[in-house]
């Protein structure tokens, strides 16, 4: 009998950390596409989801759990994510109200769907391709709602960057609380902690990019996309050793 093989991360805090990062880099990565290079909406989705599909069907056709694989499509459903919320709002005028509550329903679709098919929501461990497909698909609309939803608190509720991440921020200690300390759905939690580690991460990457009168640091997209990919790498190249070393 065939041993079934994981395929993808392990819920610890290297994977938050890890997520923050990844989103991070997809906010800079997707400003930087449309807005720096001024590809424009549009071109800059076609550009990132060319690339997300690349990364997805490596992940999908590898037979065990590879980080760099995984890691690149977390990166690039945050990048998507950034230019699906944005070309919703600015390019077809729908409001960031709007697209937040059109990705919001989409997420439930696809988690009831899941739900129908496979009878659980479990995202550790995944050994099936199509189980692991509605993983995928539930990320990305996860990390599209969550890009919706950090563009509503600066642009809508008008806070400050550091503001709107301090928002996130206090949803993400509620929710490290309620997994410690109440028996809600740690499923539920998990999502929840995940839409929102997207805005937290946005919003930190607005901070280092934007403008100083708009609250920003005006790093520039291109140096805060080097630093953040950087910091990335290095964090997966010691996740990666120490889970080597394990295995010896």
């Amino acid at each position: 009998m065939t041993e079934k093989v994981n395929k993808v991360a392990e819920i610890t805090m290297h994977f938050w950390i890890m997520k923050i990062l990844a989103t991070t880099l997809g906010e800079t990565t997707g400003d930087l596409l449309s807005m720096t290079l001024g590809l424009g909406y549009t071109t800059s989705l076609m550009i990132t989801a060319g690339f997300f599909l690349f990364v997805l069907m490596l992940q999908l056709r590898s037979q065990k759990f590879h980080p760099v694989f995984y890691w690149a499509v977390i990166v690039g459903t945050t990048t998507v994510g950034t230019e699906i919320s944005d070309l919703m709002d600015r390019t077809l005028g729908l409001g960031y109200m709007k697209s937040s509550f059109m990705l919001f329903s989409c997420l439930l679709i696809t988690l009831a769907i899941w739900f129908y098919q496979e009878k659980n929501l479990e995202v550790y461990p995944i050994h099936e391709k199509k189980k692991e497909t509605f993983y995928w698909i539930t990320i990305l609309f996860s990390n599209s709602l969550g890009t919706a939803f950090g563009d509503f608190l600066s642009d809508n509720m008008g806070l400050s960057y550091i503001g709107g991440a301090l928002v996130c921020a206090g949803i993400i200690v509620l929710v490290i609380f309620l997994h410690y300390f109440t028996r809600i759905n740690q499923i539920v939690l998990f999502w929840v902690a995940f839409v929102f580690t997207r805005p937290f991460g946005a919003t930190f990457g607005d901070l280092l990019t934007k403008p100083i009168v708009k609250g920003g640091l005006n790093l520039g997209t291109i140096p805060a996309s080097i630093v953040t990919a950087f910091l990335l790498a290095l964090i997966l190249i010691c996740t990666n050793r120490d889970r080597t070393k394990k295995m010896v």
